[in-house]
């Protein structure tokens, strides 16, 4: 028996050292740094383990074969993979999980003009992609683009809905938006331009909070929104998504991918959005919202060249037929003084590309051409103007050794403005003088990797202007990340933006105030810093991000229409002082190891101005339309059988609007959200998606909107019985779409 037992533990020990020595083993990282905690499993035999601190993991007596490893980890992109055991096999796995909902991994362009993923990027840089903008879907850009924390589309005007896009409190003006890296959207198109790019099309959205004249030149004083399209290599063949409200709006975005050979391949892309339905529900007599017909077509072009060196052309058509005003107005009454209406009509085409020269070394080349005429009466005041702009830009991108990488670039940008506002007359008054401006300029830019820790950003921009001089625009950016979860950044910049007013300003015109122009207006400057910190928590039942930032600008020569000193005009001069704006903002994103998924976002800002009163103290003064708190949210769950539920909205504190003296409005809007609800049904294998719901679901709308809207033509202003304050037609008060309650239900289609 002693023997026996000797035996039969000796053959145990020769098995178990047998399966001992079949391991699977590994490190798990994101880039480059270990992940602790992280799931690592083979469903097929029930086992697993975790990660330890330094990301390595180790299962051992498995069975000889070839078995599917999966591995997890919360606010990462799960990791399946096939290994093969065998015996006294000891191959070391290395396994890289990409981040999900906090998206670090992604690659972004806009902060650096060079592609980098967005966790080594010096330039914290906001990430969008058409699958937020499905959760609350919307019929142009401009809507969607709220979603972002800090970002808040303003409609500057009750009657023609026209508006702009704030970052961080600051105006349109000072946000430059990109169509693929190129100045497609500005000055006369500012407050048109986001509409109509078909949502089939964008791959994605970067929002750069900050200065970036180093690089972009005028008008990227406060931020960029750069719009990237899809490749069409990359394009599903068929894309198809419309929807229809309770409102009698109706949209419908579609897209074709088509293969011309091997090496050739486009996207077209249409989108066509009508509103035809006159309501009045606040009984002003006038439409609460614009009537909008308006159709836009798309079409890039994507050519495969050897060593993958890029290709590119794109063009957009848009026309729009715009109008709001009273309710018995029509189009017989365009430009009378009888009904009042503002009617816009819109032609805009764009042409742009890029091409990387044949060389053995990264220089590119970008183009641009857009042409924008646009037809409008507000009233019986006419708007006419039309604008070109070329563009055409050369960089050199350049790695110098392993850990610096060098761009040098040049770029010209030409002008051509003309309308009918003084804006265009010669001095005396008496002959019409279209702006001409061109604008060349230089800049140069060097990303030092000190190490795999610490990275260093410095650039300088030279542009010169014809009616201004020399102006130099320097940036300098640190980022110092010791792990994947702790990343500070810190910038400073310049920014300069040559005015073109009222391409700028559409509240101008509007109603009955008298535009006056105190001075020649010089270009604004601007001296803004940021620090921003990520940090990502996760543990094994939840994920944690946080994004905090802290902004601070300073304005010298600022432009602001003064709305206060005369009801019956808006004066506009160069500030006679200075202008800040500063705050922080924080985004929030919660991942649990159920379905759901919570993003929250808020911001503090606080935008004014300092300058001299009548008896040369400084007085400070709130801008407009700026409100000191606002924020986001998104509640994501995922229910059985495909259907998913998402919960957003926006929240808005109070902010200053233009009232007139003795004005029974208040001077702040009240605090209000605007939320909204859906729910989505995917049908699997199909590429069908259902979805539906309810916007603004607790009815908000504005109590006040328009003065004196019985006299818009202010033919009775100075009755004093009926007017014994002196109102003015007035359609710049305003915080908030009239639009209240309304439901939707549209379909989606993919196929690959």
């Amino acid at each position: 028996m002693k023997y026996i037992l000797f035996i039969v533990l000796g053959i145990s020990l020769i098995v178990q050292e047998g399966f001992s020595q079949n391991v699977v083993k590994g490190f798990v990282r994101n880039n480059g740094e270990p992940l602790d905690f992280a799931s690592v499993n083979i469903p097929k035999l029930n086992v697993g383990t975790t990660t330890d601190s330094t990301g390595y993991f180790e299962i051992r007596k498995i069975p000889s074969g070839t078995y599917q490893l999966q591995v997890s980890s919360l606010g990462y992109k799960t990791y399946k993979g096939s290994v093969a055991v065998k015996n006294a096999s000891l191959e070391v796995l290395n396994i890289e999980l990409l981040s999900d909902d906090s998206s670090l991994s992604e690659v972004v362009v806009t902060g650096t003009m060079r592609p980098v993923s967005r966790l080594n990027s010096p330039i914290p840089v906001e990430v969008v992609t058409p699958v937020l903008f499905h959760k609350n879907p919307a019929p142009s850009l401009f809507e969607s683009i709220g979603m972002v924390n800090g970002v808040r589309p303003q409609i500057n005007c009750n009657v023609c809905n026209t508006g702009d896009i704030h970052i961080n409190g600051m105006e349109g003006p000072y946000t430059m938006i990109l169509i693929d890296g190129m100045p497609i959207v500005s000055a006369l198109s500012t407050v048109y331009g986001l509409n109509g790019i078909p949502n089939s099309l964008i791959e994605r959205v970067e929002v750069v909070k900050g200065p970036a004249s180093s690089l972009y030149g005028s008008e990227a004083m406060g931020g960029i929104i750069n719009v990237i399209t899809k490749n069409p290599e990359n394009a599903p063949l068929v894309s198809f998504d419309a929807f229809g409200t309770s409102w009698n709006e109706y949209n419908v975005d579609g897209s074709l991918k088509l293969n011309m050979g091997d090496k050739v391949s486009t996207l077209l892309g249409v989108n066509y959005f009508n509103y035809n339905d006159k309501k009045d529900k606040n009984h002003d007599n006038f439409t609460d919202v614009t009537l909008q017909n308006r159709i836009s077509i798309f079409n890039k072009w994507n050519f495969k060249r050897d060593d993958n060196k890029i290709a590119n052309i794109g063009a957009r058509y848009v026309y729009e037929d715009r109008w709001g005003g009273q309710m018995n107005w029509d189009k017989s009454w365009r430009g009378s003084d009888s009904i009042y209406a503002e009617s816009v009509y819109t032609n805009r085409v764009e042409l742009f590309g890029a091409y990387q020269l044949p060389t053995t070394e990264n220089i590119y080349t970008q183009y641009s051409y857009n042409w924008h005429e646009q037809n409008s009466w507000y009233g019986n005041t006419p708007y006419m103007a039309k604008q070109q702009v070329y563009f055409v830009q050369a960089y050199w991108d350049k790695p110098l050794g392993e850990k610096n990488n060098l761009l040098v670039g040049a770029s010209y940008r030409y002008n051509y403005y003309d309308d009918n506002t003084p804006a265009t007359m010669s001095s005396d008054g008496t002959k019409n003088k279209p702006n001409k401006t061109p604008l060349p300029g230089v800049f140069i830019q060097d990303e030092w990797h000190i190490n795999g820790k610490n990275t260093l950003l410095g650039g300088y921009r030279y542009d010169y202007d014809k009616n201004h001089g020399s102006v130099h625009s320097p940036r300098f950016a640190y980022r110092f990340s010791p792990n994947s979860n702790n990343t500070l950044r810190a910038s400073f910049g310049t920014g300069f933006r040559v005015v073109n007013l009222f391409t700028e300003d559409h509240a101008a015109l509007t109603g009955a105030r008298e535009v006056v122009i105190k001075e020649n207006l010089k270009p604004e400057r601007s001296y803004n810093a940021n620090l921003n910190y990520v940090l990502k928590v996760n543990t094994d039942n939840f994920y944690v991000g946080f994004d905090m930032t802290g902004f601070y600008s300073y304005f010298t020569n600022k432009i602001i229409g003064d709305f206060d000193t005369d009801p019956k005009k808006i004066i506009y001069s160069n500030l006679d002082g200075h202008a800040i704006s500063q705050g922080a903002s924080l985004n929030m994103d919660f991942v649990f190891n159920i379905p759901l998924k919570i993003s929250l976002g808020v911001t503090y800002e606080d935008v004014f101005s300092k300058e001299k009163d009548e008896n040369g103290a400084m007085e400070r003064i709130q801008q407009l339309h700026a409100p000191k708190w606002g924020g986001t949210y998104t509640v994501d769950y995922d229910l059985p059988k495909d259907f998913s539920v998402n919960f957003t909205g926006t929240w808005t504190g109070p902010m200053r609007l233009p009232i007139e003296p003795n004005d029974y409005r208040p001077e702040y809007s009240p605090w209000f959200t605007l939320a909204n609800i859906q729910v989505r049904k995917a049908f699997k294998g199909s590429g069908f998606e259902v979805y539906g719901g309810v916007k603004n679901i607790f009815n908000f709308r504005p109590k006040y909107s328009l003065i004196r809207a019985e006299d818009p033509f202010d033919k009775n202003v100075d009755d004093p019985i009926n007017n014994p304050y002196g109102y003015t037609f007035d359609t710049s008060y305003n915080y908030a779409p009239l639009q209240g309650t309304k439901l939707f239900l549209g379909v989606r289609y993919n196929l690959w």
